[in-house]
This record gives structure tokens, C-alpha cells and sequence, in this order.
């Protein structure tokens, strides 16, 4: 009982510390003003590791590096502890576990961001509807704009009704099942 409950603690802290590293790269690559609060806050969650990273690893044009590779290794550390917590492996780990592990935190941080796209579109959709004056909106108009604008350039047009971000939360959830599966299949047999 008392690794369910600190596998449950560890997922969900590495979980929400892995996203915020995804949004802040996707801040970058969309251009999201950096005295935004929102980027405020995101660059104050993230600071204290992407900035040695930055020493190390340097941006491109619309590529936040060090902020993918602090969410790469909050992925690797959350597959470890996870799979060390969840079995019956101890301190006993088969010799390829940390290579398996090296690319399932790939499949982890992929999940992240198609989780994260589902999320965003969704409460860009239902806020759309309820409060389209929302504060928040044009951040979350900027930030899905990029994946939805290919998609209604190839949907018909249908008058009122938008069904792009349909589309997107579609694509994403096929995505999350996909790298789910993945993530699975580096460890099978292994255990």
C-alpha cells in the first residue's frame, strides 16, 4: 500500500513538472510573449532547471532544447521509479532496463504532449462556447492556432460550426493510445 501511494504522489509530481518543461517549449516555439503571466509563471516553475541547461544546450529557431531535455529526463527518472515501484524487480533489474528506459521516457514525453494538446484544445473548445471573451482565450487561440489552421484548411467549410478542434482532440487521443501501447511494448517480456 505504501508504494501505491508513492508511486501515486511521484507520477502525478513528475507528471505536472514534465508538462510544464513541454509548455514551456511550446511557449517558445510559438512565440508567446515572455512577460505574459502565464509565461511568467511556466518560466518560474521551470527556471531552476532549464537554465543550466541552456549553458549547455542551445535553442534553435523555434526549438527550445534545454526545456526538452529537462522534460526527457523527468520522463527517464518517472519510467524508472515507476517500473521499480510497480514490480517485483528491487534493486534486481535486468541488465537492458535503463536502455529500455532511455526510450520509453522518449514515448513519455510524447505522451505529455499529445496529452497536453488534447487538454488545451479541449478548454479552447468548451470556453468557445461559454465565455469566448474568457481572459485566457487569445493565449489559447495562439497556442492551438498552429495545429488547428492545417486541419481547417483541409476540412470543408461548414458555415457556423468549426469542427477542427473535433479533429485535433481525435488525432490527439489516437496519438495517446498509440504511445501508450509503445511505452508498453519497449518492457514487454522484460518483467
Amino acid at each position: 500500500m505504501f508504494t501505491d501511494i508513492l508511486y501515486f504522489i511521484a507520477n502525478i509530481a513528475l507528471s505536472l513538472l514534465g508538462i510544464a518543461f513541454v509548455l514551456r517549449a511550446w511557449l517558445y516555439a510559438i512565440r508567446l510573449h515572455p512577460f505574459n503571466p502565464y509565461s511568467q509563471a511556466i518560466f518560474k516553475v521551470t527556471d531552476w532547471a532549464v537554465l543550466p541547461l541552456h549553458k549547455l544546450i542551445p535553442n534553435q529557431q523555434y526549438v527550445d532544447w534545454p526545456s526538452l531535455a529537462a522534460a526527457y529526463i523527468v520522463a527517464y527518472v518517472h519510467v524508472a521509479l515507476t517500473l521499480l515501484l510497480l514490480t517485483d524487480a528491487g534493486l534486481f533489474v535486468p541488465g537492458d532496463f535503463w536502455l529500455r528506459a532511455l526510450l520509453s521516457a522518449v514515448f513519455t514525453v510524447a505522451g505529455w504532449i499529445a496529452n497536453m494538446v488534447l487538454w488545451v484544445t479541449l478548454i479552447q473548445a468548451l470556453l468557445s462556447w461559454i465565455n469566448p471573451m474568457a481572459p485566457v482565450m487569445p493565449i489559447l487561440n495562439t497556442l492551438t492556432a498552429p495545429l488547428l489552421n492545417p486541419i481547417r484548411r483541409l476540412l470543408p467549410r461548414t458555415g457556423a460550426f468549426d469542427f477542427s478542434p473535433l479533429a485535433l482532440l481525435v488525432l490527439a487521443q489516437i496519438c495517446i493510445f498509440i504511445l501508450g501501447r509503445l511505452k508498453l511494448g519497449v518492457f514487454a517480456g522484460v518483467f
